[in-house]
């Protein structure tokens, strides 16, 4: 079985869905169908973005924005919602400004080149979202201390990571953490490094618990071991697959966002700034 790179393979997706816009729109609704910590982001989001939208204006940074799929999520829901969204890949960005370019004219949103080890801002923000990023950086509290500096006393940080029980997922053959600066959190660690970063309230919960990860295991993991290893080849299987198996894949995912996970592959949390 082969090893597999996160990396390579966005970045083969970023390239087909690059010069066209229905593509990107089919993009977006398969990361959010397939990838489970999109359905408890976006789950958070709307409840915690709903409070914020009645009550005015309200500004959210994206802190590695990657294809920009939350931040399409956060401005189709909320109407007096300001996002900055952040990411050190400049091509990503471009893209993104392209896509988003009637939204970067309304100035609903902008696209900055940052690195998160050395973000600074003058503006200070409501809310601050980073999913799936933590885990690539190895001074991940400078990150955090960056963050909640640009945080308005009483914002609130959200957060999605691997979690340290996907190390479960990983072997000598097939790893899906070998981009990863470590292979995960549990919620005694990013709590105490929240905390050691000026945040507090700290909430963290497992994600892709028992339902969650075999619904990822059967939609995501199989076959991108299968597009990996065949490319397109791998297409006509997949499109035998996937109806049968989908279904039983959602109601996984649904009972995963209902359960109190004991363990997961998985982790977010959520902490205000006192």
């Amino acid at each position: 079985m082969s090893k597999i790179a996160y990396d390579p393979v966005k970045d083969r997706f970023a390239g087909i869905i690059r010069h066209s816009r229905w593509l990107r729109r089919i993009f977006y609704f398969v990361l959010d169908l397939f990838f489970l910590r999109s359905w408890h982001i976006r789950r958070i989001l709307r409840e915690m973005g709903k409070k914020m939208d009645q009550k005015g204006e309200w500004k959210l940074l994206d802190a590695g924005c990657g294809f920009g799929q939350y931040d399409r999520f956060i401005l189709s829901q909320f109407k007096n919602v300001k996002v900055h969204s952040i990411d050190v890949k400049e091509d990503y960005l471009e893209d993104n400004r392209h896509y988003f370019r009637d939204d970067v004219t309304k100035d609903r949103i902008q696209f900055y080149e940052a690195d998160l080890l050395e973000f600074s801002s003058e503006e200070k923000f409501d809310f601050v979202i980073c999913i799936d990023v933590l885990e690539h950086i190895e001074d991940d509290v400078t990150v955090m201390r960056n963050l909640q500096s640009g945080l308005k006393n009483g914002g609130h940080f959200l957060m999605h990571s691997p979690s340290h029980y996907s190390e479960e997922d990983a072997d000598e053959d097939d790893s899906f953490v070998g981009e990863h600066a470590r292979t995960g959190y549990s919620k005694e660690e990013i709590t105490a490094k929240l905390e050691s970063a000026g945040l507090s309230s700290v909430k963290p919960h497992y994600t892709y618990g028992f339902w969650g990860h075999a619904a990822w295991v059967l939609s995501v993991k199989w076959p991108m071991i299968w597009f990996t290893n065949i490319k397109l080849l791998a297409v006509l299987p997949l499109l035998i697959y996937y109806p049968v198996v989908m279904p039983v894949c959602l109601l996984m995912n649904f009972a995963d966002l209902y359960t109190r996970n004991e363990k997961g592959t998985g982790i977010y949390a959520l902490a205000r700034k006192s």
